[in-house]
């Protein structure tokens, strides 16, 4: 029974991925800072989820897998908020030096 789940988990994993691909590589360049800012959102629920299957202690395995996701989804949110921070200052306006007479 295990068997069949790890397939169908790898299944979903790769339908997944694929479809991430497709959908994100569709998107203009106009909408990237909208868009990473909901990705940086639904990156803090995976965050989340991942701290609760890391403390959950069902087994060694899993532990160890909730870290790899808490260190993932860390490094993917923070990487987020760096992009998002450096796209919107491409879009401030310089400020202007004024000429005294």
């Amino acid at each position: 029974m295990e068997h069949e789940t790890l397939i169908g988990a790898f299944y979903v994993f790769a339908l997944a991925a694929f479809l991430g691909y497709q959908v994100i590589s569709r998107v203009p360049p106009l909408l990237h800072t909208p868009l990473m800012s909901a990705t940086n959102a639904i990156s803090g629920i995976s965050l989340v989820g991942s701290i609760v299957a890391a403390g959950a202690h069902y087994s060694t395995f899993s532990t160890v897998l909730g870290f790899i996701a808490v260190t993932c989804a860390t490094t993917n949110v923070v990487g987020g908020f760096v992009i998002t921070d450096r796209m919107l200052r491409m879009f401030k306006r310089k400020p202007t030096v004024k000429k005294e007479d």
